[in-house]
């Protein structure tokens, strides 16, 4: 694998922040809601966010 330049590193850790806090809100929201469905649809776009948070962390190292 090629070695990140600078920018892209910084875009890379932005991404991987992003996705962190994306999972975080959207299972709080999973917590709070009363609806089984939307509160499925909340937990599938949490891990769906968590998923793709762990493989962009893989290129960083």
């Amino acid at each position: 694998m090629t070695q990140l330049n600078q920018i892209e590193l910084q875009n890379l850790r932005h991404l991987i922040g992003s996705h962190e806090v994306a999972y975080k809100k959207l299972s709080e929201y999973a917590t709070q809601c009363q609806d089984p469905q939307i509160r499925q649809v909340f937990q599938q776009s949490a891990q769906d966010a968590q998923n793709t948070k762990n493989q962009l962390m893989t290129f960083l190292g």
